[in-house]
């Protein structure tokens, strides 16, 4: 059984380290260098265990007294405690508290005679690595704390990792799969000058992923210049980006720079890339290909340095192929691709950002508020969240504002989380529900959210207005 949970947890970790970028593997560790506690109150069983564990080359220490070893546990870190589970006034569980309280990592293996396996049990359930009943077998003590070392180890190496990622993009929170390939993507092209174009549904924190690229990259020292493609007409964006002569037209009173100017040598962001006309993307590309741009009303050019990366929640492909994008400027700024996912596509991420976002928004307030209370939290962690971060940070803002406690409580959160998490799998009558009554459901509320627009209900679906009509029809037939 130890065998297959062990495997199990080390093809965890390794993916967890995969992601990451480390390609470490498993090596072997210097057993010198790993600190074993043994304690038993049998001298016997103890100075055999002490030299076994001698032989493997680990560096032990010996306690015959539960009282000793508790105290000693509380100056110092151990990597595997082995440890009877009867021993007197203090018992094996409480030297698993004390050790696991100095460091949560050290891994303890409970030491048990015949009649109390049960209790054994029960200790690997509140986090004992295994168990060994007496007599002890060399061979099988040898195996195990193999396995509760190798363990520690690769649990160290992956919270180094995430500490050492999240020092690196403060920024971006969260340690899922996805969006730790996102950070290593990042350092990876930290010595590129490679144009990159990030997509990804609207509040997904694409800004603060080209913040992020900038910042790591060669040009940090530069300026980072953003501009919303999409928020200026045409006009109001080519003055924007590419600045003005004197006398360009009329109220232009003096020459002004432009933000591609601006950022020579560094980095402009352009963001909702997408919604460029065809005229100004003309002008990027320009830019693009010649590292050159023109001044609105100048006749010479100006030549530029910067590094550009777009963005965009549409479909740049479809836009190419409908001919409403310029393909030659969709491969000049897409050199580098990266996608960020949406919220509900990393959910587990969610309790991080929330306290993230709680902490900002209480200092911003003045008001001493330290978490969320189980309902609120489960209310946050179930919900959809169609607007992506952005849409969780305004939730946590408000939630902030109209807090009366130290917690956040589910009467502070929005309805719409409420009507959300009012799906449940049992009906009433404490039955489960079926597939098709769920579905029924989610659809109706689908519909309800998008003011029974059965079209944009049938794309928030996945599925075509065909397949939700018959779906609705069949609906009214049962009821």
């Amino acid at each position: 059984m130890l065998d297959i949970r062990y495997s199990i947890f080390i093809n965890k970790l390794e993916k967890q380290l995969s992601a990451y970028g480390d390609r470490e593997g498993i090596i072997p560790v210097p057993t010198a260098s790993i600190d074993l506690l043994i304690v038993d109150d049998e001298e016997i069983a103890l100075k055999n265990l002490e030299r076994i564990m001698h032989k493997e080359g680990y560096q032990v220490v010996t306690e015959s007294s539960g009282e000793r070893a508790f105290e000693l546990l509380k100056v110092r870190r151990f990597d595997v405690v082995l440890t009877d589970l009867l021993l007197g006034s203090i018992d094996g569980l409480e030297l698993m508290a004390e050790a696991k309280k100095k460091d949560a990592e050290t891994e303890v293996i409970i030491i048990t005679g015949h009649g109390s396996v049960d209790g054994a049990i029960e200790a690997t359930k509140k986090g004992a690595f295994h168990y060994l009943q007496k007599p002890i077998r060399p061979d099988e003590v040898r195996s195990i704390v193999r396995q509760a070392v190798e363990k520690r180890r690769l649990a160290r190496r992956v919270r180094d990792l995430e500490q050492k990622i999240g020092a690196d993009f403060p920024d971006i929170i969260g340690n899922c799969p996805k969006i730790v390939s996102i950070k290593n993507l990042i350092r990876q092209i930290s010595d590129s000058d490679a144009n990159v174009l990030i997509t990804g549904e609207s509040g997904t924190g694409k800004e603060l992923a080209a913040r992020a690229i900038h910042q790591t990259s060669r040009r940090h020292e530069k300026r980072f210049l953003a501009v919303n493609c999409a928020s200026l007409t045409e006009e109001l964006l080519a003055n924007e980006l590419f600045g003005h002569e004197k006398d360009a037209y009329t109220g232009a009173t003096q020459a002004k720079a432009g933000l591609l100017e601006s950022a020579h040598e560094g980095t402009v962001f352009l963001d909702e890339v997408g919604d460029m006309s065809a005229a100004m993307q003309a002008k990027i590309l320009r830019v693009v290909q010649e590292k050159e741009l023109m001044r609105v009303g100048a006749t010479t050019a100006i030549a530029v340095d910067i590094r550009i990366i777009s963005a965009t929640n549409k479909d740049l492909k479809a836009l190419c192929a409908a001919g409403i994008f310029r393909q030659d400027l969709y491969f000049r700024l897409n050199v580098i691709s990266m996608h960020l996912p949406s919220l509900s596509e990393r959910i587990e991420d969610i309790p991080l950002l929330a306290a993230f976002f709680l902490k900002q928004s209480a200092k911003r307030a003045e008001k001493d508020i330290r978490g969320f209370s189980d309902q609120a939290l489960s209310l946050l962690t179930t919900y959809g969240y169609p607007g992506n971060i952005r849409e969780l940070e305004n939730i946590i803002e408000r939630a902030v504002a109209l807090a009366k406690t130290e917690l956040i409580k589910a009467e502070d959160l929005p309805h719409d989380l409420k009507d959300f998490h009012a799906f449940t799998f049992r009906r009433r009558t404490g039955n489960m529900k079926t597939l098709e009554e769920i579905e029924r459901e989610y659809i109706q509320w689908v519909l309800g959210q998008v003011g029974h627009n059965k079209s944009e209900a049938s794309k928030v679906l996945g599925i075509d207005r065909v397949s939700l009509y018959r779906k609705l029809k069949r609906t009214v037939f049962e009821e």
